[in-house]
C-alpha cells in the first residue's frame, strides 16, 4: 500500500529566475525515471529539508513544517540549452520569508542528497551473475 503524502502551497511572495547545473538536473530526473513511480522523495539531512520531485516541478519543505511548501523550482527549460552539459533555466517561487536564505544552500546539499540516494540505488539494485555450464559440456 502506498503512503500518501499532502502538500500545501501558501501564497507566493516572489519569483526568481535561476540556472541549476546540468549535472543536478539530469541526475535529479533519471532518479525519477528509475523510480518507476510518479514523484521522488529525496531527504536532504544536512539542512533538514525534503525535497519532492515530479515531471513538473521540485517542492522543497522544511522538517517544522513538514506539509507546507517553502520554494519550488519550476518551469524547467531544458531544451533551452544546446548540450546536456549546459545548466537548464527555470524559476525559483518562494512561498515562506525565509525562502531566500534557504535558496543559497540548498543546490549544493540537494546535490549531495541526490548523489547519496543514487549510492543507495546503485547498491540495492547490484546483481550477481553465475555462469552454468550448457547441459553436457564442462565448464
Amino acid at each position: 500500500m502506498a503512503t500518501e503524502e499532502r502538500f500545501y502551497r501558501p501564497d507566493e511572495i516572489g519569483r526568481e529566475p535561476h540556472r541549476l547545473p546540468a549535472a543536478i538536473y539530469n541526475l535529479a530526473y533519471l532518479l525519477l525515471k528509475h523510480s518507476g513511480g510518479d514523484c521522488l522523495f529525496v531527504p536532504i539531512r544536512s539542512i533538514q529539508y525534503m525535497a519532492v520531485l515530479d515531471a513538473e516541478e521540485i517542492i522543497f519543505v522544511d522538517r517544522e513544517a513538514r506539509s507546507v511548501i517553502e520554494l519550488s523550482w519550476q518551469n524547467f527549460r531544458p531544451q533551452d540549452r544546446q548540450t546536456l552539459e549546459e545548466p537548464v533555466p527555470y524559476q525559483a517561487v518562494l512561498y515562506r520569508d525565509k525562502a531566500r536564505e534557504t535558496l543559497r544552500h540548498l543546490q549544493t546539499e540537494f546535490f549531495k542528497a541526490l548523489r547519496q540516494l543514487e549510492s543507495r540505488v546503485r547498491t540495492s539494485t547490484a546483481q550477481t551473475a553465475d555462469v552454468v555450464p550448457w547441459p553436457g559440456r564442462r565448464p
